[in-house]
């Protein structure tokens, strides 16, 4: 019996954690086999459920066997949906009175969205159970997963509470127990970032599977920012660097000078040439006691 788009998408999710986890190349052709026999490829299904570009990432994979399934899976999915198109051209009359045109196919529907407005979503206004894991901790930690992922998406309940519970589980199993300060902090790390405004990329990539759960509980600082606020600390940090290499006046201090303001000797000075070369050299001071700072020649 061919699958559904939900069955179909589960497959897609499976074979996003296998590749991630590193399992066993036997595990990710089972799956690969699975799909080959209940998929009836159709340009619809294939773009809903994004299981071809799934499938497409793999055939880059390390395993020689997993790339050649993957491979010959997509050219046969291409084919099937090639021949579909050219099946449902309409065929030339063989009679000399023209045949009546066929009906037009019924338009596919679209993916249903939640009803809520995205800024409000959250397990509340979603009606979500999150106490699925018998721990309060751990239930806690899936509710704002859920609430991250949520926010300004037009998803189904259903498949955001699944990619929180596949995140909250890889984070668990990374920096369990659920009581250590490494699993919290980094739940709460998570959640900020996917709350972002400035990053709504994250939550898409996440939520599509692109970013796979047990990949996205370890990313650093840096991985989680959005590509335009990498750039900017990038640009930021050469500007510092430049700066940190232009040389600097070199400071003194003094108890030669009197401060004119809190009458304290503890003077930094340094000197440099303001003027034409014959002309005394100019004295910067500042008070290092009061902070007060005036120049003399």
């Amino acid at each position: 019996m061919p699958m559904d788009a939900k069955e179909v998408e589960t497959y897609g999710r499976n074979l996003t954690k296998a590749s991630s986890a590193g399992e066993p190349a036997s595990s990710l052709i089972k799956l690969l086999d699975d799909l080959r026999g209940g998929v009836q490829a159709t340009e619809d299904l294939l773009r809903s459920t994004k299981i071809g570009i799934t499938v497409n990432r793999l055939k880059t994979h390390k395993d020689p066997a997993v790339a050649r399934k993957a491979s010959e899976l997509v050219s046969k999915w291409r084919s099937d949906v090639k021949k579909a198109g050219a099946g449902s051209a309409t065929p030339k009359s063989t009679n000399s009175t023209a045949s009546p045109a066929p009906s037009p196919a019924p338009a596919a529907k679209a993916p249903p969205k939640h009803n809520v407005p995205p800024e409000k979503r959250n397990v509340n206004t979603d009606g979500v159970d999150y106490k699925v894991t018998g721990s309060a901790t751990r239930d806690n930690c899936l509710k704002l997963m859920y609430d991250g992922l949520a926010h300004m998406s037009e998803e189904m309940p259903k498949t955001v509470l699944g990619v929180a519970r596949d995140v909250e589980l890889a984070a668990y199993n990374k920096y369990q127990p659920e009581t250590s300060e490494g699993y919290k902090t980094r739940i709460r790390m998570l959640y900020q970032n996917l709350k972002n405004k400035s990053n709504p990329g994250l939550r898409r990539r996440v939520l599509s599977g692109e970013i796979a759960p047990a990949k996205f509980v370890t990313m650093t600082h840096e991985e989680l920012m959005s590509a335009e606020k990498r750039a900017e600390e990038e640009r930021l940090q050469r500007e510092n660097i430049n700066k940190a290499m232009v040389a600097q006046a070199e400071k003194s201090i003094s108890s030669t000078f009197t401060c004119g303001k809190c009458g304290q000797k503890k003077v930094s000075y340094s000197q440099a040439q303001t003027r034409s070369a014959d002309e005394p050299m100019t004295t910067f001071c500042e008070c290092t006691v009061c902070g007060n700072r005036w120049k003399f020649s």
